[in-house]
């Protein structure tokens, strides 16, 4: 059965891995303070900070989730092309929530230009991997 659960004590472990560069910890950390659980506060500009550590190795969902941060002023500055740039590498991985939100953004003009076709083509993206926001 292993040890009682110590929720202070796993963070101190993503925390000291992701000190030390695992781009999944520091992604799972970014988690944490966004949401504040398992023993993390919650902390929008350190989940932004843990985001950005693992977007910047190529982390598609890190990417993703800055994203999110940068279109909602959670953390950081509110900026449309930021978040539309982080969506943009998270689809280019391949990650049909982020091809969806760039429909949005592309249909909007929000971070990119206004272009109803790109917003069709990241449609049928993220409808093809069985997003249910967009089949």
């Amino acid at each position: 059965r292993g040890v009682p659960r110590d929720d202070k004590e796993a963070a101190r472990w993503f925390r000291l891995a992701a000190d030390q560069g695992d781009v999944d910890a520091q992604a799972q950390l970014g988690v944490h303070f966004r949401f504040g659980c398992d023993g993390v506060p919650q902390d929008d500009k350190e989940a932004a900070r843990w985001f950005r550590l693992a977007a910047d190795q190529g982390y598609g969902e890190a990417q993703q989730d800055l994203a999110q941060c940068y279109r909602m002023g959670l953390g950081v500055r509110q900026d449309a092309n930021e978040s539309a740039r982080n969506f943009q590498l998270a689809a280019d991985g391949g990650r049909a929530v982020a091809q969806a939100m760039l429909v949005q953004c592309s249909q909007k003009g929000e971070g990119l230009p206004q272009d109803p076709l790109k917003a069709t083509q990241y449609y049928h993206l993220a409808a093809d991997q069985g997003d249910a926001g967009a089949a």
